[in-house]
């Protein structure tokens, strides 16, 4: 058993030992956790993100692999989905981490932001998938990980501000849900996770402002900002084989 620059244990043996993982919005925060959750228990990792050196610095570190390319480019995905598959043989795990979280108010929400949103929240799931599927096949199946909001998995709005993110991650849930019964007979598993706060350079806003932590406290069932690595077991576990029966779901972490 190695270890990685992470200080994780890189197992050979590990639950996901010989497969390939994707993720998106990975050079940073979450998508970054998952990456180094995932190679630690055996996976190989193309690591996706708009930020060549973000996205480097992380695949050195897990010895992974990079796809740096736009996620609203349906043309980059194509081209980099497919140099993944014949660069690594396979494509086992597709995880949509890549996001914009902004407060915006409804007054200067423009179109331009309305769709940057929607374009890189939902779209660029929609884009990766229909991009990877058909290498899952190839590869036996396979397991597409997207990520909501738990706000959005309740379907009552609590923050102003973040109408477009709102409208962006209750479409995930959506598009979840529909993919799932796609493609379920080719043995891919679609499933969603739907974080609360979760410390991170991301929402950095938040949990650096004890009023603003404390506001949003009062919202959150668990009244508490959660670790990366809490949600990171989540995707392991929504990636790996002891998850064979599991689809369609969006699972709360707040």
């Amino acid at each position: 058993m190695a270890t990685n620059s992470s200080g994780l244990s890189a197992s050979a043996d590990g639950p996901l030992a010989g497969k390939v993982a994707f993720i998106t919005g990975a050079g940073s925060g979450l998508g970054a956790a998952f990456a180094r959750r995932l190679a630690a228990d055996g996976a190989t990792v193309v690591v996706n993100d708009i930020d060549a050196a973000a996205a480097a610095a992380v695949a050195v570190e897990l010895a992974g692999d990079t796809a740096v390319f736009d996620v609203t480019d349906p043309v980059a995905f194509d081209t980099e989905v497919d140099k993944a598959f014949e660069r690594h043989g396979r494509l086992d795990i597709l995880i949509n981490m890549a996001s914009l979280y902004r407060a915006v108010p409804f007054d200067d929400t423009t179109v331009e932001l309305w769709d940057q949103q929607q374009h890189v929240d939902l779209r660029a799931a929609y884009l990766c998938a229909k991009s990877a599927v058909p290498f899952m096949r190839k590869s036996g199946g396979g397991r597409i990980i997207n990520f909501s909001d738990w706000v959005a998995a309740s379907a009552r709005p609590r923050y102003k501000g973040y109408v477009a993110y709102y409208v962006a991650k209750a479409g995930v849930k959506a598009l979840t849900e529909a993919l799932a019964l796609e493609l379920a007979g080719d043995q891919i598993l679609v499933n969603a996770i739907a974080p609360g706060l979760i410390k991170t350079d991301f929402s950095s806003f938040f949990h650096e402002n004890p009023d603003r932590m404390k506001a949003v406290q009062k919202t959150q069932p668990i009244p508490r900002i959660a670790d990366p690595d809490e949600v990171g077991y989540m995707a392991l576990y929504l990636a790996s084989d002891e998850a064979s029966n599991m689809r369609s779901e969006e699972h709360t972490s707040e």
